[in-house]
């Protein structure tokens, strides 16, 4: 592989480290889905870069997947959950940013101090992507663990999938059987999701699990 080659996929897969710090930057539901679109398209990007350097054209599936549902119905429909729902637009944290921000960036320092000692012995593309990975991975964790609307814990966790999938594909791709798979699961997510969060505002008037855990203990 040639190094503008190299430096392509390395530009790509750190930019969707950078959209994850953007996601945890995030105040608002709309931005924060927007934003959530946009890594969507990078990862999208960075998968079909994939299938050009390593000659998988199996993966171009996997990119259009991920540009197709991730980038548009799924940002849409959420989009569209929030209008209905009438839910607060604002992002609940349990941390502040700044704090949050700085837990990011050493998550990320781990991330690449881990992995790239474990993997020393893997080609150097390989090694980078797997190391990017695992930071969108962390960073995914690490907003479901600092915001308490579900509407945001629900991107946190399809953020954090993203990084599996870059893992994966950093990893000389995977079988097509996986990606369809992986296709029809986040469709039946979203659908589960819509309802959860339907139910759960019909129920409660609200998607702040704080305000469902007061609930809760009320009930008590």
């Amino acid at each position: 592989m040639d190094r503008l080659s190299f430096d392509i996929a390395h530009l790509v897969a750190g930019g969707l480290v950078l959209v994850s710090f953007m996601l945890l930057y995030q105040d608002r539901l709309f931005a924060l889905l927007n934003m959530f679109a946009l890594q969507a398209v990078v990862l999208a990007l960075s998968v079909g870069w994939q299938a050009y350097v390593q000659d998988a054209p199996h993966l171009y599936i996997t990119a259009a997947i991920t540009l197709a549902f991730k980038a548009i119905v799924i940002p849409v429909a959420l989009h569209r959950i929030v209008a209905r729902l009438g839910i607060h637009r604002e992002v609940e944290t349990v941390v502040a940013t700044v704090p949050t921000m700085l837990a990011g960036i050493a998550l990320v320092s781990l991330s690449m101090v881990v992995m790239l000692r474990v993997t020393q012995g893997a080609d150097a593309l390989a090694r980078e992507d797997l190391a990017f990975a695992l930071s969108v991975v962390l960073l995914g964790l690490l907003m479901m663990v600092t915001r308490r609307n579900a509407v945001s814990q629900v991107v946190g966790f399809m953020s954090l999938e993203n990084g599996l999938i870059l893992a994966a594909t950093g990893a000389k791709g995977m079988p097509l059987v996986v990606e369809i798979s992986v296709a029809f699961s986040i469709l039946i997510a979203l659908i589960v999701i819509g309802i959860f969060l339907f139910r759960i505002r019909e129920r409660f008037d609200s998607v702040d699990l704080q305000a469902l855990d007061e609930s809760r203990g009320e009930s008590r």
